[in-house]
């Protein structure tokens, strides 16, 4: 089959390559997933879990990508809740081959069912950004009906659907982004936006819940915005600074079949929109995430077969 695969940690991006791999075996509770379309977050080069297997032991030449959206084609030994010819989408594990490949084994409770009407290059957008979103405002940051958050990356892939969560769910949201970013946040349901770049952060004054996902000197100043009682929740880095009567939440997404399901619902009855940019076939991949390619707003998806 083919794949993207990586090999070489200080290359980078410029390390990723179009292969032939194996086909891929399922291991019990697997699934193997001929997938139509994947997801893919150029940070993951950096994560242990790209280069090593949960053993510690070097796995490359590794294939990058955790999102999928595809068609079950193989049950393992034991494997329950999915079928042959099942459309499904979710997560692939941090620590084993991923989804920029034409198929792949993936642990089936990672999994969930996917709608007919449902393509599979939106479906391939949601589970990281969307589980990512949930779990912030809602794990971790225990967000309720009338408080105030505010979300870094209004605009991007986490903070498009935080935005929408945070909104439906009640509560007062605060967007930040670049300018060109305003439209876009205050149009998915951003009360207020502020411009990193022209605006003062702390003009925002004191909010129940800071989402960041920038990290850095963002991320050490938000800790001052969080009132007593309040949660700063990050997947940037773990915080150097508490913030004053409140909590401090670094967390990595987890799978959750049954979130996955109510997203997917969400966005089918639209009240969940989803920013996706470009779409490239597989073999573009490399190129396309170049340091030198120019960025287009919104994700950008791969299309790995024609739905």
């Amino acid at each position: 089959m083919h794949a993207i695969t990586v090999q070489d940690r200080d290359a980078g991006l410029a390390g990723m390559t179009l292969t032939d791999m194996p086909y891929p075996q399922a291991g019990e509770n697997d699934v193997v997933v001929r997938v139509h379309a994947a997801g893919f977050t150029p940070g993951e080069l950096d994560w242990p879990g790209t280069w090593a297997d949960h053993a510690g032991r070097d796995r490359t030449p590794s294939v990058p990508g955790h999102e999928l959206s595809g068609v079950v084609v193989e049950l393992g030994y034991g494997t329950t809740g999915l079928s042959v010819g099942q459309r499904v989408f979710g997560l692939a594990d941090w620590r084993r081959n991923g989804t920029l490949a034409q198929y792949t084994a993936v642990e089936a409770r990672n999994l969930a069912p996917l709608a007919a009407d449902i393509d599979h290059t939106t479906a391939a957008a949601l589970p990281i950004s969307g589980l990512t979103a949930w779990q912030a405002l809602f794990d971790h940051g225990r967000l309720t009906t009338g408080q105030t958050v505010l979300i870094h990356g209004a605009a991007g892939g986490v903070g498009s659907i935080a935005v929408q969560l945070a909104r439906e769910a009640g509560a007062r949201v605060i967007g930040t982004g670049r300018s060109r970013d305003r439209d876009l946040a205050l149009a998915l349901g951003a009360h207020t936006f502020l411009d990193l770049q022209n605006d003062t952060l702390e003009d925002a004054d004191q909010v129940d819940v800071v989402l960041d996902v920038i990290g850095g000197d963002i991320l050490d100043r938000s800790t001052a915005l969080v009132r007593p009682g309040g949660t700063l929740v990050t997947i940037a880095a773990p915080p150097k600074i508490q913030p004053k009567d409140g909590r401090a939440v670094f967390f990595v997404v987890e799978p959750d079949r049954a979130r996955l399901t109510d997203l997917a619902a969400r966005v089918r009855d639209g009240r969940l929109k989803l920013n996706i940019g470009t779409v490239r076939p597989l073999a573009e991949a490399p190129s396309t995430y170049a340091p030198t390619t120019a960025r287009t707003p919104g994700r950008t998806i791969i299309r790995v077969t024609e739905d």
